[in-house]
């Protein structure tokens, strides 16, 4: 084990938050400062060690330092290959390449093109936004309630929230999403699902409906920061079958839901239906900034330079992205996400704590929303949310060594993310800690 030095984590936290912008998140929520990590586990310079559930927002999807990144990144910068390359051909872009249409499904891999865009999963949006626009010679976008699709302006016009948002960067048609615990529809479980799926159906097809043909439809097959919603795989495939019915690509947006996450290698392949787009990043890049769009090769509409990235040719990213990749379709980590995910699930469920609405996800994508209590229920036996308990016991977690975030739409919701390498054992360590952390805040 490395002897770290002596690291003045209180003047570090202080220099930062007098230099950072008042934009900063995680580090107002996690006063602690990583010096060493490993698998599951990161070292704070306070000497105590926290259990990642984190895992980067989903980015690390082995864990930190995981031996066959490391030794990849170490040869690559052995070799003295050049670590930018703009969009020029490299060893390490066609292994990339190579490997991560091994990983698509076959259907959708036959006609795929990859784009390599800006480093962040949002810049792959703004390009598959932009590629269907020309593709389509249409303007706007359908999305969702609830979406997430990244912070740049376009992305974040098409997401569902309205903090930072101002005058709209393209026209968006807002849809419900099926959100079984609490429908935007007021109606709840399948018949929720059904009626929303009905709503998007006749919307597009009523000519008197005032809405244009989009050029095209995003969503997430499960809403991460929108408070870890998975929609139904009926519904999924009623989406598919509209959008090929009015000729509008589909795009799905992977960049959290990717690389084994929800115990598939995609999270769209559960419900079997073959997208146009899939936008990807976080661990494709194996810890490293990358983000791809995949698309259907009749969209393949692009005049040279229609869209660029300076960073684009990380050379580092693609050799730690191509042996993630490797390893998790090798060792069959979707599996272990899906059986993992099933016994925190069900421990998660097992709590019975009066504060616990629902417990819901997908994989090692798991969400807990707090409510409050002794509230009154809506018609749907519904519980307002509980944003104070949740910031709490988010705190108390942190106390216990463990790291969990929130979201949702009233950052009510305890958000699991641990890497797709957990054991058995630190599963159970998460349930022991999460459970402590409610009863210390009842």
């Amino acid at each position: 084990m490395t002897v770290l030095s002596r690291v003045d984590d209180t003047g570090i936290r202080n220099r930062q938050t007098a230099r950072e912008s008042s934009a900063r998140t995680y580090a107002r929520h996690f006063p602690i400062v990583p010096v060493r990590a490993e698998g599951m586990t990161v070292y704070g310079a306070d000497g105590r060690t926290y259990l990642d559930c984190l895992s980067g927002a989903g980015t690390l999807a082995l864990g930190h330092n995981h031996p066959v990144v490391v030794d990849a990144l170490r040869r690559t910068i052995d070799a003295g290959r050049p670590l930018h390359t703009l969009d020029l051909a490299t060893p390490e872009k066609d292994a990339f390449t190579t490997e991560l249409f091994a990983t698509l499904p076959a259907r959708f891999a036959e006609r795929a093109k990859v784009q390599f865009c800006g480093p962040a999963g949002t810049d792959a949006v703004e390009a598959a936004l932009k590629l269907t626009q020309i593709a389509t010679d249409r303007g706007g976008v359908a999305a969702f309630t609830g979406a997430y699709h990244g912070m740049t302006l376009a992305a974040l016009t098409a997401s569902g929230g309205t903090t930072g948002r101002r005058a709209p960067a393209l026209d968006v048609t807002r849809l419900p999403y099926p959100y079984a615990y609490r429908c935007p529809l007021g109606l709840g479980g399948d018949l929720g699902a059904h009626a929303a799926a009905s709503y998007v159906e006749r919307l597009l097809d009523d000519p008197n409906s005032g809405v244009l043909t989009p050029a095209a439809m995003l969503l997430e097959v499960v809403q991460g920061e929108g408070g870890v919603i998975p929609a139904p795989d009926d519904w999924l495939r009623r989406m598919r079958a509209v959008t090929q019915a009015h000729r509008v690509p589909l795009i799905v947006d992977e960049v959290q839901t990717g690389v084994g996450r929800t115990g598939t290698m995609w999270a769209h392949e559960r419900s079997g239906i073959v997208p146009d787009v899939v936008v990807a990043s976080k661990a494709i890049g194996g810890g490293q900034p990358l983000a791809v769009v995949v698309y259907r090769d009749d969209l393949d509409v692009w005049a040279p330079g229609a869209h660029a990235g300076t960073f684009r040719g990380n050379t580092l990213a693609m050799a730690a992205g191509t042996a993630t990749l490797r390893f998790v379709r090798e060792n069959d980590l979707p599996r272990h996400a899906e059986k993992i995910g099933a016994q925190l699930r069900t421990g998660l469920e097992a709590l019975a704590h009066p504060a616990i609405g629902d417990v819901r996800g997908r994989g090692l994508m798991l969400g807990v929303e707090l409510v409050e209590p002794d509230a009154e229920p809506d018609h749907l036996g519904t519980r307002p949310a509980a944003s104070a308990l949740a910031g709490r016991v988010r705190t108390e977690c942190l106390r216990r060594g463990l790291l969990v975030e929130l979201g949702g739409r009233h950052d009510a919701v305890l958000r699991l993310l641990p890497p797709l390498v957990i054991t058995e054992e630190q599963a159970d360590s998460v349930l022991e800690r999460l459970a402590d952390a409610l009863s210390a805040c009842a």
